[in-house]
């Protein structure tokens, strides 16, 4: 029996009527620049997801003049280092929380996903949502299409 990877990067591309997805990384510590390199293609998409151990997740996508657009699911988590990276890369502002504060606080571009049929008040509904960032992702997938391919791609 396989498993899904705690921690993994996948670029999600458009592939005729459907979508592709690809595993990038089997973690989550691969540096952003190398996983922007990956953003190419038709619009809408390519994102690159990044899960890192389960708490939380970053999307990334290319926006106008070469710029990357980018969320990320839980605004304060700044100890991780691909949180910290995110926040500090794209000028996304961290959420202060109290030590106790168990919901999530999505930041940055939340509507980085409506070009793909995702609007942002229904991510906002998944990202507070109790639910693992990788149970996120799956209902990203889920609603935008690319479910089947998604899990196939992040099995161990």
């Amino acid at each position: 029996m396989t498993e899904q990877l705690a921690s993994w990067a996948v670029l999600v591309a458009r592939a005729g009527a459907g979508w592709s997805v690809r595993r990038l990384a089997d973690h989550a510590d691969t540096e952003l620049p190398v996983l922007e390199k990956a953003l190419t293609g038709d619009w809408p998409g390519p994102f690159v997801f990044v899960v890192d151990t389960r708490l939380y997740f970053v999307v990334l996508t290319h926006g106008p003049g070469g710029m990357v657009r980018a969320m990320i699911s839980d605004g304060a988590l700044p100890e991780f280092l691909l949180a910290a990276e995110v926040h500090e890369r794209y000028g996304i502002e961290g959420v202060e929380v109290d030590a106790d504060d168990e919901e999530e606080h999505p930041a940055g571009d939340l509507a980085l996903l409506a070009d793909a049929g995702l609007p942002e008040a229904e991510l906002l509904e998944i990202l507070t949502a109790d639910l693992w960032a990788d149970e996120m992702v799956a209902a990203i997938a889920e609603r935008l299409g690319f479910a089947a391919e998604l899990a196939a791609a992040v099995r161990a």
